[in-house]
């Protein structure tokens, strides 16, 4: 479970103070498939980024899986978020000198697995998103598609209990996007909690449930009808 209550981030500079999250609070239960949907501008990155432990708040809590986050050093925020959380991006992040095996190799690496472990869990992704024939490619080698596919293995490979997207069909055309948001509805329905960041209401739709966010709060929540 990912548990927020009453969260706030304030950007300060000498001039200016901007609340990003103001008084946010949400539940995303085990298993959830949540879109978190919004305009520019509405505090969809910087939830991301707290969800995620790649930002710290500045008031309220956050329990992680049962776990208290906020007074985590950051050695104990990169174990937690390496081994709790996948994240998949717009921008695919891939490293561009590393072909595909490798790529999704990276963070197993950070974990310590020994090489036959890794081998066996980047095989058993590449093939699950019929990627075995692409393994020794490089990313400028593939479709914007097949990236996608590519970092999805990444950060599914280490068995994370929470799936965090962050526009992840922003840089898609639309059979590509139709095809990745499949792809998410499919790791939905084998068990996987999923939280998708969007600004487009028809991807979000898509989604069992959403949130809207405006100005950094809650402003409403959505249930897919039965």
């Amino acid at each position: 479970m990912l548990d927020m209550k009453g969260i706030a981030r304030i950007y300060q500079t000498d001039l200016v103070r901007t609340h990003a999250l103001r008084d946010l609070t949400l539940t995303v239960n085990e298993g959830d498939f949540t879109a978190v949907v919004g305009p520019s501008g509405s505090g969809k990155t910087t939830f991301l980024n707290i969800a995620g432990l790649l930002e710290d708040f500045d008031e309220g809590s956050y329990l992680l899986d049962g776990e208290n986050v906020a007074g985590l050093n950051d050695r104990q925020r990169s174990k937690l978020r390496n081994e709790k959380i996948g994240f998949i991006f717009q921008g695919f992040n891939l490293i561009p000198d590393l072909n595909v095996f490798d790529n999704v190799d990276v963070p197993l690496r950070y974990r310590g697995f020994p090489a036959a472990e890794r081998k066996r869990r980047i095989e058993e992704q590449l093939e699950r998103f019929g990627l075995t024939g692409r393994i020794r490619h490089f990313p400028s080698q593939l479709s914007g598609g097949q990236q996608q596919r590519v970092a999805i293995a990444r950060a599914l490979a280490g068995d994370p209990r929470f799936l965090l997207a962050d526009e992840p069909t922003g840089n898609l055309d639309s059979a590509s996007a139709s095809g990745v948001l499949d792809l998410l509805e499919g790791l939905h329905t084998s068990g996987t909690t999923i939280i998708m960041v969007t600004h487009d209401p028809a991807l979000a739709a898509r989604a069992p449930s959403s949130i809207h966010l405006q100005d950094g709060r809650v402003v409403g929540n959505d249930e897919a009808a039965a």
